[in-house]
């Protein structure tokens, strides 16, 4: 026997609620009772019930409601499909020590070195089977793969984070002259902006070969230029030239301060630092893993004053 379409639009979850009180109680009281509904009530849906199953599912026995076959031959689907919908609407608690998922992020090479390296060395020690997989960041691309679910995460700045997604706030970056540790103006105590304009420098510059950045505008603005001679797509390439020649750069203070073989110096000239920020989509927002690993993140990268997020309009 089948239930007709008009039926099933008509069978809502407290009515299956209802049908399953009524078969563990066998009695309307009693189910009235348990689901703390009235009598006329319940009997309003045993009506009902029986109209969708076009049967009557109980009839009258000597100690009370005795159910039809179809009656117990809906029980244990019964059960399933309730408890199925209990985890619906109440998913299980994330456990990091058991959780298998893979996290995609995109990121930077400097936002891999900053960011990805020191939130990896924590989470596997607290989620062993989470495997993470980094991808180029495209910035113009990004909102589209977060949206289809090919990203969960982007590391970005506040500024080029699109409008309508997710974001945290992770730490406000400075930039600092570095050099490698012995050469000739590492001696001094200070790079005073004369001997900083006149050294060579080299410069990361992920859109393409270019001899202008930040640095480059700061300095024009009090009349000053400096020599870049080097430009490359990568900063750790840049870290690596550093030790070999004796070319001079500006860079994060986070990505050169625990390099090894490099002095570092206070800038000559005021250059503006940038923020760091995690982005996701309001898809994942209300996943309990997914919140769980962001607060790590923050927690592991993080300042203090980074716990405030919202959303970028």
């Amino acid at each position: 026997m089948t239930i007709s379409r008009a039926d099933i639009r008509r069978l809502d979850l407290n009515l299956l609620k209802t049908l399953a009180a009524l078969l563990d109680e066998g009695s309307v009281t009693r189910a009235a009772a348990r689901l703390g509904l009235t009598q006329p009530a319940v009997s309003g849906m045993l009506t009902r019930l029986r109209e969708s199953f076009d049967d009557p599912l109980f009839v009258r026995g000597q100690h009370g409601m005795i159910p039809t076959r179809r009656a117990q031959d809906l029980a244990e689907p019964l059960k399933r499909v309730l408890v199925e919908i209990e985890t619906l609407l109440h998913p299980p608690d994330f456990d990091p020590a058991s959780a298998e998922v893979t996290l995609h992020i995109a990121a930077t090479d400097y936002a891999l070195q900053t960011v990805v390296v020191p939130f990896v060395s924590v989470l596997t020690a607290r989620a062993p089977n989470i495997r993470i997989a980094i991808h180029p960041l495209d910035e113009a691309a990004v909102p589209g793969q977060l949206e289809r679910g090919e990203l969960d995460w982007a590391l970005l700045t506040p500024e080029t984070t699109p409008s309508g997604l997710r974001f945290r706030p992770l730490f406000e970056e400075v930039y600092v002259c570095a050099m490698r540790a012995d050469h000739p103006a590492a001696q001094a105590e200070s790079l005073s902006l004369d001997r900083f304009c006149m050294l060579k420098h080299a410069l990361a510059s992920y859109a393409g070969p270019q001899f202008r950045g930040v640095t480059d505008a700061a300095l024009a603005r009090i009349g000053r230029q400096r020599q870049v001679v080097l430009s490359v797509p990568s900063f750790f390439v840049l870290i690596e030239t550093l030790r070999t020649t004796d070319l001079i750069t500006v860079a994060p203070r986070r990505l050169v301060a625990s390099a090894a073989s490099l002095r570092l110096f206070s800038l000559p000239v005021e250059v503006p630092g940038f923020s760091k920020s995690l982005v996701w989509h309001e898809r994942t927002h209300r996943d309990p893993g997914h919140h769980w690993l962001r607060t790590l993140m923050v927690e592991t990268c993080g300042t203090p004053d980074s716990w405030t997020f919202g959303k970028s309009s």
